[in-house]
């Protein structure tokens, strides 16, 4: 046993379990996998216009999609509720067991009822069914065949066909499983797009986590103009750079103003008359003067040494894009402007790493 391994009874529940080599046990989880994605496939060449006229439901339906199923065949239908409405597709899930106690008030006339039960036979949703077909605007199935009470019940049958379970006694859902909660997939992904369902919605669906993060918009991580430092392109560096002029420069607020706390940018946003980007000159940019000794530069105008080509991004694009920008590119600064060109705030290397996003973490910093 090595080090770290958890003190485990390898064998069955009983004591006994059956003998098998490592090898032999990763042979039998393969096959299982294999079996499974062979079921998945197998849907690929018999999918019919049934899983289009699903989707096509649901993306004009003007109430809710209202699943349900019992047991293994539940928990999918739970999944597929889940995704239906993290993509554009209001759902819930309905108990069967609640729904026969009250819980059938949740359904209106503008309700799609969507039923899953690879047998068709599950006598909790069976009595269920004329409750179904008098309320709801329409009634969706999941099952292996029209030969069942629920897949001839249904108004749009899903028929996923019979199928042998990868459970070694063919008794445990699992083939028939996966192959539901990919043809739920297929639909619920197709009435997203019939739907429209953008990348913006998903992230109003999505607010929290590295998601959330990754699909909100710059605009809520840049550092605000007020705590950037900016300035006019016609100043000497002497004058951009000197701390008097640090608080006078245009857009110059303390690093600490509105109660966030930024660790100082090391680039200054150069700007024209009309007030939009022309350059940048970074703190690297000055000691570079200073080591080959172009002391007379530091007392000319700025824009005589900025970098004029400078990589931006605009307000309102998604914080993923930036940061990908910021990879690609290598830089530690970018610019985000208005649709005039104008700055309104800069993301920093530094703030994309201290929010945590994980693809900060491929971000090379410049110089190493």
């Amino acid at each position: 046993m090595s080090r770290n391994a958890p003190r485990l009874n390898t064998g069955s529940s009983s004591g006994v379990g059956e003998p098998m080599t490592r090898l032999e046990r990763l042979q039998v989880a393969r096959e299982v996998l294999r079996q499974e994605a062979a079921a998945i496939l197998s849907l690929v060449d018999s999918a019919t216009a049934q899983i289009v006229q699903a989707a096509e439901w649901i993306a004009a339906c003007e109430g809710s999609v209202m699943v349900t199923g019992i047991g293994k065949a539940g928990i999918i239908g739970q999944k597929i509720a889940a995704t239906l409405a993290s993509t554009g597709s209001p759902a819930h899930f309905l108990h069967p067991a609640e729904a026969i106690h009250g819980d059938l008030g949740r359904l209106t006339g503008r309700d799609l009822v969507w039923v899953f039960s690879y047998s068709g036979r599950s006598e909790e949703l069976v009595r269920l069914l004329p409750s179904f077909q008098r309320v709801a605007a329409g009634t969706i199935a999941t099952t292996a065949s029209a030969r069942s009470p629920i897949g001839g019940w249904a108004q749009c049958l899903i028929a996923i066909g019979e199928v042998d379970e990868a459970c070694g006694m063919g008794l445990a859902p699992s083939s028939s499983t996966a192959m539901m909660l990919a043809s739920g997939d297929a639909v619920a992904l197709l009435a997203s797009r019939l739907r429209g369902f953008t990348e913006r919605d998903f992230a109003r669906y999505h607010p929290g986590g590295s998601l959330g993060r990754k699909l909100s918009t710059v605009d809520q991580w840049m550092r605000p103009l007020e705590q950037c430092r900016v300035s006019a392109e016609t100043r000497s560096v002497r004058e951009v750079f000197s701390s008097a002029s640090a608080s006078a420069a245009i857009g110059g607020g303390d690093a600490t103003s509105g109660g966030a706390l930024w660790r100082r940018t090391g680039a200054v946003m150069l700007v024209d008359e009309a007030g939009r980007l022309s350059g940048l000159f970074t703190d690297s940019d000055l000691a570079r003067l200073l080591e080959r000794r172009q002391y007379d530069a530091l007392d000319g105008p700025i824009r005589e040494v900025m970098t004029r080509r400078v990589c931006t991004i605009t307000s309102g694009t998604l914080l993923g894009v930036a940061i990908d920008l910021l990879a690609e590119r290598k830089i530690s600064e970018l610019p985000v402007l208005s649709t005039a060109g104008c700055p309104v705030g800069l993301l920093d290397i530094t703030d994309v790493v201290a929010i945590g996003e994980p693809a900060a973490a491929t971000i090379p910093f410049p110089g190493r």
